[in-house]
């Protein structure tokens, strides 16, 4: 008999997002003048979304072994959607309008992250 207690652990592993400690990974999200900084884990990334999967493999560390993505054609509040999805299978779409649940879903397939897409097709769909 398995028994799935997987609420627990994607509440701890959204609370990497904000441990400023043993972090490999930096993404750069939004336009230069809006620009926010995550600190990211490149094995959950990797085991996650294929996107960084491809995208850490051609990205060379710096001398404190960190990587840097830059991601400037995605909105941050739109990562930050995307982010918490890849670390904690969570997403709450009642705060956003069908526009930007819309725009997410194209992100979602950029980042194959293929069950988001499906949610978030059929969410828009139904809603």
């Amino acid at each position: 008999m398995a028994i799935k207690l997987l609420d627990k652990l994607a509440n701890d592993y959204l609370e990497l997002l904000d441990d400023k400690e043993d972090f490999n990974v930096i993404i750069k999200v939004g336009e230069s003048s809006d620009t926010k900084i995550f600190q990211a884990h490149s094995a959950i990334l990797r085991y996650r979304s294929l996107y960084f999967r491809n995208k850490l493999a051609t990205v060379n560390k710096d001398e404190n072994n960190i990587k840097t993505v830059t991601l400037k054609h995605i909105s941050i509040q739109q990562f930050e959607v995307i982010i918490k999805y890849i670390y904690g299978g969570v997403i709450l779409l009642e705060n956003f309008d069908a526009s930007f649940i819309f725009k997410l879903m194209f992100f979602a397939h950029e980042f194959f992250l293929n069950e988001l897409a499906n949610h978030l097709e059929s969410y828009l769909i139904k809603e």
